[in-house]
């Protein structure tokens, strides 16, 4: 026999576990189909240990036999279940106030969970430091084959009590009712996102390339119909409006004042390439630059870094996105009203031709 603990353990809630690295369970889960209801074996990797003692001190001790250990009568409560690690195992108290690593195999085992004086604890007051535990458990695993759980001895009322509990439990779940209620919370996950995404856009999805431009759903909350009228707009109605957003985004923050924004700007207009867009005097970009682009005007950054995220918008290779971009640094930049002009400036775009 190898002792893997001894000792005094702290319990919350009348309740102790062994988990092991894949143990993920719930209190009803864990005995459902059993008839004991101190040693909760149900859920895979784990043992749910009931005590008598609801919060404080226990005596513990867990064992480790080569064979099958010859019953102790002495002690008031004895369950049987049958267990295996799904990795790691370990003892532990509610909320990792402690933690005792168990040397276990990742093979089957037949537990026997013994304990004595359950109804004392549970009508005492937690023991003081100096005071013995008023309850005591041990914990025996050997090697052996899977076989139903049992109740081997019953002497306390706290024992009957959940004996009649877990009895209670409706039976565990089939695969195929486990399969089931994945498949629908699957489904009703899906259907949930499918909704809050169909929000998100106006009660009405856009065509896929809108959908994969970033600022497109931002924009979608001030005027919906936009971007289908972008999206329905040509190339040289695109490319304008993106030009267009962009001296409106320079005007409201007074970078239009600079002058060789203003050049830029100008340049702009004229289809120049944007290697030669830029005529920045010398050390405007001098130093360091943090520059963290979430495709939202920033009026913290500096004129010239701003400038040229602007300008760079403009000549995204697919004018959709450029203007879509441009437009929402042009919202960041003046406010939502920006909008509303584009409108008056580009009559167009309620009957878009491509």
């Amino acid at each position: 026999m190898r002792t893997l603990m001894s000792g005094q353990a702290p319990v919350s809630y009348g309740q102790i576990y062994v988990e092991s690295a894949q143990a993920d369970y719930d209190v009803d889960d864990c005995f459902r189909g059993q008839r004991n209801g101190l040693c909760g074996a149900a859920s895979a990797g784990t043992l749910f240990l009931i005590t008598g003692m609801h919060t404080g001190d226990v005596g513990f001790a867990v064992e480790a036999y080569d064979e099958e250990p010859v019953i102790d009568e002495s002690w008031e409560e004895i369950v049987e279940a049958s267990y295996q690690p799904g990795g790691e195992a370990a003892l532990v108290s509610w909320g990792g106030e402690g933690r005792w690593p168990l040397a276990l195999a990742e093979t089957t085992y037949r537990v026997r969970y013994c304990g004595s004086g359950m109804d004392a604890a549970h009508d005492s007051d937690p023991p003081m430091d100096d005071e013995p535990p008023v309850d005591r458990y041990v914990l025996q695993f050997w090697p052996a084959p899977a076989a139903p759980d049992r109740i081997v001895k019953r002497t306390s009322e706290l024992a009957a009590y959940w004996h009649r509990t877990a009895q209670a439990l409706p039976p565990p779940l089939t695969p195929e009712q486990v399969a089931a209620a994945e498949a629908k919370r699957a489904a009703d996950q899906a259907e949930l996102w499918a909704a809050e995404r169909l929000e998100s856009w106006g009660g009405r999805l856009p065509s896929e390339r809108v959908q994969q431009v970033q600022q497109a759903s931002r924009l979608a909350r001030l005027d919906r119909e936009l971007l289908d009228e972008l999206d329905a707009s040509d190339a040289e109605t695109l490319t304008a409006v993106a030009r267009w957003s962009a001296r409106q985004a320079c005007a409201a923050a007074g970078l239009d004042q600079i002058d060789w924004i203003a050049d830029a700007l100008d340049r702009m207009d004229q289809g120049v390439d944007f290697s030669e867009l830029l005529r920045p005097p010398a050390g405007t970009f001098d130093g360091s630059f943090a520059i963290m682009h979430s495709g939202d005007w920033d009026a913290s950054r500096p004129a010239p870094i701003q400038a040229l995220l602007t300008l760079t918008a403009t000549y995204d290779e697919e004018p959709l996105r450029a203007a879509i971009a441009t437009l929402w640094l042009a919202v960041g930049a003046s406010g939502p009203e920006v909008v509303a002009r584009l409108r008056t400036s580009f009559p167009q775009l309620r009957n878009p031709v491509r």
